[in-house]
């Protein structure tokens, strides 16, 4: 049986070269190999190319190198999440490249498996295909993808035999396990390393194979940074709370369901176990339940793609962020509930950028705007300004082509019955004249 070298940090950080291009397993902070990430900060390696879905917290992670000057570049999914990485980008001192999340998995996984690339619909028809190849497969627009691989690994696991064999806990199998694959030295953070045999096959999530060297460093609360507690409940206004009952009131037992940030988030606090409903988060969990009630964190919970902790539901299953996309991508979620800036006549969505910033954080949007069966948008009918957010054409960056399904603000509720806006019905309070006054749009009525 092969013997998995075990080595320090230090010696393993020693490992990186000027100028390597360094893939950094985990989901903000967790699943994050951030003892090696820090033992990597303590050294003078530069200008190395850092992949990752984003780049740490300020300080942590991949944050420190950031903040060493250690990084060249940045190619990830959701940089705005570390204001640090704003910075870099905005004043040109880091290079960066923005992928949706769910291409970046998957072209680190192809990237592993041998492959040279791949075509995916996610992205077409926006910014970030702009200057790619691109294909018509089926009908459908596809953006060609280079795989990717990297010259050293990082990655966090949970166990480890002497063989080099892993086991991830709960969520942290996220970017890790097609890391793992994908890079000429694969190094692996773990917090307890086992005797060959004390793991039993099944419960294998990465052979031993892949991995060059074993690191053991043991993870306190001090290294989850922003997922290290539950926070207090918030405050909700009506109106918001009126808008994500009447989402709730589209799903159906037995829906797989994906919930964006902001308003979509409180369908989650409406959901109970009679709805029947099963919750999807893209960095790899379905069946999510309520935030824990004894304020633990990530320590003990799983988190989701706001990286808050959350329970697990009896039938609950844990996978990685590649085989996440692929339920996206492949039409196994049935419904995505999703914030907006602007939303068409054309069923067009726009809701990852804003002209004159920097295009800093697609994460999932575009996956799961194009993936999921049925897309439901939420947003608050107007801008602070009054300019309204249901257009005739949408003047913001796209996220996805025709694909709204149906549009939910705090006035009223639309559809595309027929191809056509139509608007079905008012929210409490509203009335028809304020909805017409407050709509850019053309719409057909149907109350």
């Amino acid at each position: 049986m092969k013997h998995v070298p075990q080595i320090t940090v230090e010696e393993a950080a020693r490992l990186v070269k000027d100028g390597d291009t360094l893939l950094q397993g985990g989901f903000g902070m967790t699943g994050n190999p951030v003892h090696l990430m820090h033992a990597l900060a303590e050294l003078d390696t530069k200008n190395l190319t850092f992949i990752g879905n984003n780049t740490g917290e300020p300080g942590l992670g991949g944050g420190r190198l950031l903040r060493n000057g250690q990084l060249k570049k940045m190619i990830g999914s959701f940089f705005t999440s570390n204001p640090d990485a704003v910075k870099a980008a905005q004043s040109g001192a880091v290079a960066y490249e923005l992928l949706p999340q769910g291409t970046l998995a998957e072209a680190i996984r192809a990237g592993g498996a041998g492959i040279g690339g791949f075509y995916t619909p996610t992205a077409a028809g926006t910014l970030i295909a702009n200057g790619q190849e691109t294909k018509v497969i089926d009908g459908v627009e596809q953006v060609f993808v280079k795989a990717i691989r990297g010259n050293v690994a990082f990655i966090r696991a949970w166990r480890a035999d002497t063989a080099g064999n892993l086991t991830y806990r709960m969520t942290e199998q996220n970017f890790n396990k097609a890391m793992a694959t994908a890079a000429d030295l694969v190094i692996a953070e773990v917090e307890e390393i086992v005797p060959v045999g004390q793991i039993a096959p099944e419960h294998i999530h990465t052979p031993g194979c892949y991995v060059d060297y074993l690191v053991q460093a043991t993870l306190t609360p001090a290294d989850l940074g922003l997922s290290v507690s539950v926070s207090a409940g918030r405050k909700v206004d009506e109106a918001r709370l009126n808008m994500a009952k009447r989402a709730l009131a589209e799903l159906s037992p037995g829906d797989v369901v994906n919930l964006g940030i902001g308003i979509p988030t409180l369908v989650a606090d409406l959901i109970t176990p009679e709805h029947g409903i099963i919750l999807h988060t893209e960095n790899g969990m379905l069946g999510i339940g309520p935030s824990p009630t004894d304020g633990g964190g990530a320590m003990n919970y799983p988190v989701n793609a706001g990286k808050i902790p959350v329970t697990a539901l009896p039938g609950s299953s844990y996978f990685d962020s590649a085989d996440s996309f692929g339920m996206i991508r492949g039409k196994h979620i049935d419904v995505a509930i999703m914030g907006g800036l602007e939303v068409d006549e054309a069923a067009n969505l726009a809701n990852w950028a804003v002209p004159g910033k920097p295009l800093l954080g697609v994460g999932g949007a575009m996956d799961l705007a194009s993936g999921a069966k049925k897309l439901i948008i939420t947003l608050t009918h107007t801008n602070p300004d009054g300019s309204s957010k249901i257009v005739p054409s949408c003047t913001l960056p796209l996220t996805a082509s025709g694909v709204v399904d149906m549009v939910i603000t705090d006035l009223a509720v639309f559809d595309y019955s027929g191809g056509q806006l139509t608007l079905l019905e008012l929210m409490p309070g509203a009335t028809l004249d304020e909805v017409r006054s407050k709509t850019s749009a053309s719409f057909i009525e149907r109350l």
